[in-house]
């Protein structure tokens, strides 16, 4: 892989390095994403890099 993303509450990148994603990128998406204010464009932009061929993980229990 030779981008890996991660989207959460604190942080993201910006959307067109999300959109720009393909083959051997890896977008994770932590639950806490949902609390952003942005997250609609966010998880448009993810699915736009999953049609590219990226890989999106949906991390849906925080590590503790």
């Amino acid at each position: 892989m030779t981008a890996i993303h991660t989207i959460d509450a604190a942080m993201a990148p910006a959307l067109g390095d999300i959109r720009q994603a393909g083959d051997e990128d890896m977008i994770r998406v932590r639950r806490s994403a949902t609390e952003r204010k942005d997250f609609a464009k966010y998880w448009e932009a993810v699915g736009v890099a999953l049609s590219r061929g990226a890989v999106v993980e949906v991390i849906n229990r925080e590590a503790p």
